[in-house]
């Protein structure tokens, strides 16, 4: 399979995709011959089995594969690399997490899309969405079925592996696939800067980075730095358009959880019903609580950023002088070349 046939495929994909998530609804699969009562089948039962997969969470990992995979973006992306020469096909091992919905899809395509065969090994909080698009890709081209394996138990017979964990498992990856080729992940969270200036859209538009997912992503805002004067009050309106994330449970207990621990060691916060803001210098936070840091000039912010860097996997701010930033609302919305903890994996995959 060459890889304009790749490319076509998967932007019909992405289509599909992002047409089934705007209509919350799997029917338009079969308009592309595609057996939406299996696919919807496999969203049904991800939903089941895990509590923080809800209906608009699955389809807005959907969109995001979906509008990913514009043909234009697909030719960009394998444009930046020489694809030219026999490549030796390889097995590459990639062990997904299970944090939100389908995130492992990136590294499947990526070893689809370098030629090589994809084990898969699934999280136990994300077993069917995967398959269930590999049954697309399979039912819109047969040829994909001897590209793609999963594995129930542990994996065997591979070439390589790209693994995502968190801070302590990745110990145990280093130590059972050091001697392969290996690209290990651990834990990132995103980086906020707001410049004190921004209107209640661009507010707005930043609590879609901190509230999609519940928080879980590697890509959610978990620390913010405002400015030393910046009023708070500033800030809370505009979320208030996510108060429904408290009506989740899972959600509504972390919450309650936090908000005793703070109020039991008398600790200050911040507290609008649902969220819980924190001063504090580490990056990772808790479900439902959101840590920030004062700052008096963008030199320091910068310099963190630089700093900081192994654990920062993507900084949003409208503010240029905020080196490296990306716009509000655009975190969970990453290119095909914004590699997850800045790795190329493609370099990576084409060089095996």
């Amino acid at each position: 399979m060459d890889i304009d046939n790749k490319i076509e495929i998967f932007g019909r994909l992405g289509k599909i995709l992002s047409l089934a998530a705007v209509q919350q609804s799997c029917d338009v699969l079969t308009k592309y011959d595609l057996q939406a009562a299996a696919f919807e089948s496999a969203l049904d039962k991800a939903m089941a089995a895990n509590a923080w997969f809800t209906k608009e969470s699955v389809y807005k990992m959907l969109y995001s594969i979906g509008v990913s995979l514009y043909e234009d973006d697909l030719h960009q992306w394998m444009g930046m690399y020489d694809l030219q020469g026999k490549k030796e096909q390889k097995k590459v091992a990639v062990v997904m997490a299970g944090n939100i919905p389908a995130v492992g899809f990136h590294d499947f395509l990526s070893v689809l899309m370098a030629g090589h065969k994809v084990l898969a090994k699934l999280s136990s909080d994300d077993q069917y969405l995967i398959p269930g698009i590999a049954e697309l890709l399979i039912e819109m081209d047969p040829a994909f079925a001897d590209l793609i394996e999963f594995s129930d138990g542990p994996i065997k017979n591979f070439d390589a592996v790209i693994a995502t964990g968190s801070n302590n498992t990745s110990r145990y990856f280093d130590y059972y696939f050091g001697k392969y080729p290996h690209i290990i992940r651990k834990n990132r969270n995103a980086l906020a800067v707001l410049s004190g200036n921004e209107d209640r859209e661009t507010l707005v538009a930043l609590g879609e980075d901190i509230f999609t997912y519940y928080g879980l992503g590697c890509r959610n805002v978990s620390r913010m730095f405002i400015p030393k004067d910046y009023d708070l009050d500033k800030f809370f309106p505009a979320m208030e358009v996510f108060s429904s994330v408290a009506d989740h449970h899972k959600y509504q207990n972390n919450y309650d959880y936090n908000k005793s621990i703070f109020l039991v060691n008398g600790e200050d916060h911040f507290d609008n019903g649902f969220l819980l803001l924190k001063e504090d210098t580490g990056m990772a936070s808790p479900v439902s609580v959101l840590h920030y840091g004062r700052y008096t000039d963008l030199k320091e912010v910068n310099d963190y950023i630089r700093k900081d860097s192994e654990n920062i996997q993507c900084v949003i701010s409208d503010d240029p002088g905020v080196e490296s930033s990306i716009p509000p609302g655009t975190g969970q919305y990453p290119k095909l070349w914004d590699y997850a903890d800045g790795i190329d994996v493609m370099e990576f995959l084409l060089g095996l």
